[in-house]
């Protein structure tokens, strides 16, 4: 995945480590302006359609693996449902970034309505749509914000545990990739793993967490109420149908699912280019320009585009994912070295990033004493 060495504009035409500035000339009010008026329009009906699009396709994979699987050979049934887990996990990814937008009111013009798709399909794919909502607008709210971040907070030097260190090695950096792919979405959702450090425990589940206000605590038990009556259908489907089944067609790919999210994520706010800031340093701008742009190859039009225009998605959040690239390259002249985009392949940029950005420090030399920096041990 990823198209590796393409070169089509200036962002890519330098050595993709080079650090980006951390004092942007320009302001948001800029970046807007560059953008034509008709990106920020949210259409429901457009919208709608990439719902019913992902969802007839996610129904003729699911019917496809249901009905030929189990007449293949068993040798070739196992080298097939891979397949079907790959392909059911990349559209049910689609329809979660879409849940994703909802949250950030990209959907509509109208905030019932995205509240009410995004929590039908988030519900449906294992994810509390309330709770995450909120605690992801905090995390755009303080992006890269050493002291307020939500979550993808690295650690100084001295805080680096020593089963980091035993794992700073090819067989170590394997096992934390799986752990962090597989698990890492479900343990920051139940105890805030890599999130922001509160007085006490946290977690999405709730509704007394210090992750939310008093406002928001309603909305946390819905979430809750959507996943409990998720669990109740898939309680009922196993009695029918059998775990294995579940867990064939659905469970795995729901899994599939949250590796996505994981592996996008961290790519996008992983990388030796970007700065950390702590409170002497930080401010909105600066944090919502510590990300960058990924090439997933074809994968990018499925996942609606929104691996390789996060950049603009965390300067203006509430634009549509169809008009994403349009704006995206709209800003870019305004944000000249500012932008950046890596092309590396996904599992090479996985790798480089595992075994290089393991700690943050500030350089030594440097005017700029509370902006740090991704380092290898």
């Amino acid at each position: 995945m990823g198209a590796g060495g393409r070169m089509s504009d200036p962002s890519e035409g330098k050595n993709i480590l080079e650090r980006v500035p951390v004092d942007p000339p320009f302001s948001l009010s800029d970046l807007k302006k560059a953008i034509p008026a008709h990106c920020f329009e949210r259409s429901v009906i457009r919208s709608s359609y990439y719902v019913v699009h992902d969802l007839i396709v996610a129904y003729v994979f699911y019917f496809l693996a249901d009905t030929y699987i189990p007449l293949l050979p068993t040798p070739l049934a196992y080298l097939t449902w891979p397949v079907y887990w790959f392909c059911q996990a990349s559209i049910l990814t689609g329809l979660w970034v879409i849940g994703h937008e909802c949250g950030h009111h990209a959907f509509s013009e109208y905030q019932w309505i995205d509240d009410t798709v995004g929590f039908i399909l988030h519900s449906a794919l294992l994810t509390p749509y309330f709770s995450w909502k909120y605690s992801h607008r905090n995390h755009h709210a303080n992006t890269n914000s050493l002291d307020n971040d939500e979550v993808y907070i690295p650690k100084r030097k001295s805080k680096i545990a020593i089963y980091s260190k035993m794992l700073n090695n090819p067989p170590g950096r394997v096992f934390t990739l799986v752990f962090r792919l597989t698990l890492g979405f479900p343990l920051y959702l139940f105890t805030n793993i890599s999130g922001k450090k509160y007085g006490r425990f946290a977690n999405h589940f709730d509704p007394l967490s210090p992750i939310f206000t008093e406002r928001e605590r309603v909305q946390v038990l819905l979430s809750d109420i959507g996943l409990l009556a998720m669990c109740y259908a898939l309680k009922l489907l196993v009695s029918s149908k059998g775990a294995a089944w579940v867990t064939c067609m659905y469970g795995v790919p729901v899994l599939g699912v949250s590796v996505f999210f994981v592996l996008i994520t961290y790519l996008h706010h992983t990388h030796l280019s970007l700065p950390h800031y702590d409170s002497t340093e930080w401010n909105w701008i600066k944090g919502a320009l510590s990300t960058i742009d990924r090439d997933f190859g074809f994968l990018n039009r499925v996942l609606h585009d929104v691996t390789h225009t996060h950049v603009l998605h965390h300067l203006i959040s509430y634009i549509p994912h169809y008009h994403a690239k349009e704006a995206r390259d709209a800003i870019k002249p305004v944000l000249g070295e500012y932008y950046k985009i890596d092309r590396t392949p996904i599992f090479k940029a996985m790798w480089r990033e595992a075994k290089e950005c393991i700690y943050i420090e500030p350089d030594e030399d440097s005017e700029h004493k509370g902006v740090y920096w991704y380092h290898k041990l």
